[in-house]
């Protein structure tokens, strides 16, 4: 079976698709990949090229599926499927680089636990009886990984580029999934990418926000073994 290479979103790292890894670990070979050491999107994904097998899929969630996106650019002899959830193929917007700029200023003076608790967290998920367990695992998850890759993985996505072309160009299977009320990356984005790529299904996953593989870990999973038994 294809290898799954699982990219994980900004200031998270494998614990992200724990329900995902319980599921299929035993039925499909898994990679997760921490990406906290470069300040681009390509230096990333030439990282994950480095050491990847020759044939893979990708699954990315928000950053991870930008870079899951910059793989493909690169690479797309290599990509045999692709599941792109809650992301943007967009380059970021002029007053979105500007938020960004005063929270990596506020990252440097110490400031990380206050930025992640206040300015990004909670924008994240919808109200739930596991809302408040999910925010303190991204909590630890974000602490653990510290200031310097915030630093680095803010300037990453400041700086990306535009991969509509990329995706126009993509025929394999591929999953566009997001959580239907993510009010970061909202559902016309994921429209958009469904209308790009030729080969490829949209799953819109109720009662979640911006992280649906820990808010509905059961409907993702079993919507990542769909697209997966396709390929």
């Amino acid at each position: 079976m294809t290898p799954l290479i699982l990219l994980s979103g900004m200031m998270c790292d494998a614990r992200l698709f724990g329900p995902q890894i319980d599921a299929l670990s035993g039925r499909v070979p898994l990679m997760t990949v921490p990406m906290g050491g470069h300040n681009t999107i390509a230096a990333m994904a030439e990282d994950i090229l480095s050491f990847a097998p020759p044939q893979f899929a990708l699954a990315g969630l928000s950053m991870g599926g930008i870079v899951a996106m910059e793989i493909l650019r690169l690479a797309p002899d290599r990509v045999r499927g692709l599941a792109l959830m809650d992301t943007n193929p967009l380059a970021e917007l002029d007053e979105i680089k500007k938020g960004r700029e005063a929270q990596i200023a506020s990252v440097e003076a110490g400031q990380l636990e206050r930025v992640m608790r206040e300015d990004m967290k909670p924008n994240y998920l919808v109200e739930s009886p596991r809302r408040d367990s999910i925010l303190d695992l991204c909590m630890t998850m974000a602490l653990e990984l510290g200031s310097d890759v915030f630093v680095r993985q803010s300037r990453a996505l400041r700086d990306r580029i535009d991969q509509t072309e990329t995706l126009r160009a993509f025929a394999l299977p591929a999953l566009i999934l997001c959580g239907q009320e993510d009010t970061l990356c909202p559902e016309s984005r994921h429209q958009l990418m469904h209308d790009l790529i030729p080969n490829s299904s949209l799953k819109i996953i109720e009662n979640a926000g911006h992280l649906p593989t820990l808010e509905q870990p059961q409907e993702t999973t079993a919507a990542l073994t769909r697209w997966l038994e396709t390929i």
